[in-house]
């Protein structure tokens, strides 16, 4: 199996294809296979890796280093060690914030960024209690609390397999990533990302219960070359539940990296 060590630490990857370079990073907990519909798709004309960041799937589960900056070193250094010349991000929930920050800190080596429902400031500004709440639930029994929050996900009429593969992934992940919860609340990116300098295409699902479809929409409106979609019948996780939409705006993207140029819009759609 293909693993690059970054830092001391073993990232599981799979690299597939050949082309345009696209990298995937995933949300909390889970692993690189929620990208398969993306993989299944693009991997016929681009060169396709997805990592399971530290801490999750097959990668190592280290005690410490769970942290924005760790995980974006480690983006870098991968990048490096598998010559991905200026791939498009692509993330979902804090791996689009791993991703924008990525972008953020060395945007001669990004073409761009994809953020699926990225959760952007909302931690320190809307959700701070229930964090608390949940870190305090997953320390007293992870599985249920689990159980209990992952469905919410998902929109009403995604298959509940989704639901149970993500909580399972989510466990057999390691609980240090936790950390990086607490300092989601301090996290703010809004007076950052103006100095963005790459393209920036923000995804959020309309039934998304996490977070607000306006901090995608807020944000797009505030990168010099941001643009937002909505995909009005998914929730949190709009790549599983709408595949066939969200591969649509990763092909738009990377035919714009292609072609060399812009967004030229920043409205809702």
């Amino acid at each position: 199996m293909p693993y690059a060590t970054v830092k001391g630490v073993r990232l599981f990857y799979r690299d597939s294809g050949s082309g345009i370079p696209v990298l995937f990073l995933h949300g909390w907990g889970t692993s690189g296979r929620v990208w398969d519909a993306q993989v299944a798709d693009l991997a016929a004309d681009h060169r396709v890796v997805t990592v399971d960041w530290r801490g999750c799937g097959r990668s190592d589960h280290p005690v410490t280093g769970n942290t924005t900056a760790t995980n974006v070193t480690d983006i870098l250094a991968l990048m490096d060690q598998l010559g991905l010349n200026q791939p498009l991000l692509v993330g979902s929930s804090i791996g689009a914030t791993f991703a924008l920050e990525a972008a953020l800190a060395a945007p001669e080596r990004v073409a761009g960024v994809v953020s699926v429902n990225g959760p952007g400031y909302w931690p320190s500004q809307g959700m701070a209690g229930a964090l608390r709440s949940l870190c305090a639930a997953l320390a007293t029994d992870r599985p249920a609390a689990l159980a209990e929050w992952v469905p919410h996900w998902f929109a009403p009429t995604a298959d509940p397999a989704l639901a149970e593969q993500t909580v399972q992934q989510i466990l057999r992940s390691g609980a240090f990533i936790d950390e990086l919860f607490a300092e989601s609340n301090l996290q703010d990116p809004r007076a950052a990302i103006g100095r963005l300098r790459v393209p920036a295409v923000f995804v959020h699902g309309g039934l998304d219960t996490e977070i607000p479809l306006e901090v995608s929409r807020d944000l797009a409106a505030l990168a010099p070359y941001g643009e937002f979609h909505a995909i009005e019948q998914a929730g949190h996780m709009p790549h599983q539940e709408q595949p066939a939409l969200v591969n649509a705006l990763i092909r738009t993207a990377l035919a714009r990296r292609a072609a060399g140029t812009l967004p030229t819009t920043t409205g809702p759609s």
